[in-house]
């Protein structure tokens, strides 16, 4: 399926607002046997994606970089931590469009996952800048727009994650497709669904989608990123921005209320350092075949795990790594 599901319910959506399939979907979704839960099922992002990396960052793709070209832009400048998935992502599938990418990098702590990261992102023809820091990244900001201007057109600047507005829509997507599955009788309608939240966009997005999809599931964002405000509200604002670009493009449609909560009772020290509860859950979705990565993943399934939720439970696996 190459259309998109937001052109399929708004045809005028079209036009204004270009799409470009970088994945096949939908994403399988299972029940996981074999937890401490026994109404738990997973809703699987890691096969997304059909270039050099996979997971919840093409979703946002799919509409940044349809935008990207729209704006006549040559070049991206974005920003992640030293193992980005978002960077890694970006640099990779902008590459295929002939986009260049900048990526200005701060500090993470450092383990086989980050270093394993780095070597990616040293192959993916990205020019990475290490910042360290965020207040010396946001000083450098006037520098690297300059630096890498095409003559006198800057980057298109991409927010951490994807999170823009219109990367939102990526995961209004998936919340219109597990619309459609749920209707299919693939999987009973969740009452809550877990995801990690790094930038906010994927848990904002998804909850938008499920309120267009008619789901009443609640979308359970767990934070594992200190560095940036992820609190309910804050992913009901950006749920809010992307809302106001579908009107503004031609949607017509009205949107009920979403149904959207976070905690950050699973972060640990801050991000990418590791927690016991995150090593033990990656250890259990191991053994029901989900590969999940420390930083996002394991910390989000872990609440999955002990989370005092309402059943049915939907875990969101949004790590897709490739070799």
């Amino acid at each position: 399926m190459n259309t998109a599901l937001l052109h399929r319910r708004c045809p005028a959506l079209e036009r204004e607002l270009p799409f470009l399939r970088l994945g096949d979907g939908p994403t399988p979704v299972r029940e996981l046997t074999g937890t401490i839960r026994n109404d738990l099922w997973c809703k699987d992002e890691s096969g997304y994606g059909s270039g050099g990396w996979g997971g919840n960052k093409v979703r946002k793709l799919e509409w940044l970089l349809p935008e990207v070209r729209r704006r006549g832009a040559r070049t991206v400048l974005t920003v992640g931590a030293t193992g980005t998935n978002w960077g890694l992502a970006a640099a990779l599938y902008a590459r295929e469009l002939g986009i260049d990418t900048v990526l200005a990098l701060i500090d993470q702590p450092e383990d086989e996952h980050v270093r394993e990261q780095q070597r990616r992102l040293r192959s993916s023809s990205a020019t990475i800048h290490f910042t360290r820091t965020k207040l010396l990244t946001i000083a450098a900001a006037p520098w690297l727009f300059l630096r890498h201007a095409h003559g006198l057109r800057l980057p298109c600047y991409l927010p951490a994650g994807g999170s823009a507005s219109i990367g939102v829509l990526g995961y209004v997507e998936v919340g219109l497709e597990l619309g459609e599955q749920v209707a299919a009788g693939e999987l009973p309608e969740p009452w809550h669904i877990v995801t990690a939240v790094g930038s906010g966009g994927t848990a904002a997005g998804l909850a938008l989608g499920c309120a267009l999809a008619g789901l009443r599931s609640q979308v359970l964002g767990v934070v594992v990123n200190d560095t940036l405000p992820l609190a309910a509200s804050d992913l009901t604002r950006l749920a809010d921005r992307a809302a106001i670009v579908l009107r503004k493009r031609g949607a017509a449609f009205g949107i009920p209320p979403l149904r959207l909560a976070s905690t950050r009772a699973y972060l640990g020290n801050g991000y990418g350092h590791p927690t016991s509860e995150a090593a033990a859950a990656a250890d259990v979705a191991a053994a029901a075949g989900l590969q999940l990565d420390p930083v996002y993943t394991a910390k989000a399934f872990a609440a999955a795990l002990a989370a005092d939720l309402d059943g049915p439970v939907l875990f969101l696996n949004t790590y897709g790594p490739r070799q």
